[in-house]
């Protein structure tokens, strides 16, 4: 491998890494990786109960903003 080649190897890593921690962290701040939070939550905690269906949980996690709408503006 010639140093040109490894180095646009390396480039292409790091930009890979870059691109992945920035959608990372957009799927964090649009709420996107709840589901797989609250996986990760259920697992830790030893549940006695399966976790509930990524539909379940969507459509448990919208009845609860409505019925609980605390610092939203609408």
């Amino acid at each position: 491998m010639t140093p040109r080649t490894a180095r646009t190897g390396r480039t292409a890593g790091t930009a890979r890494a870059v691109v992945t921690a920035v959608a990372d962290y957009a799927r964090g701040v649009l709420g996107a990786d709840r589901y797989r939070r609250y996986l990760d939550h259920h697992a830790r905690q030893g549940c006695g109960h399966p976790p509930l269906s990524e539909k379940e949980y969507w459509r448990s996690y919208y009845a609860h903003q409505e019925d609980n709408p605390g610092a939203r503006c609408c």
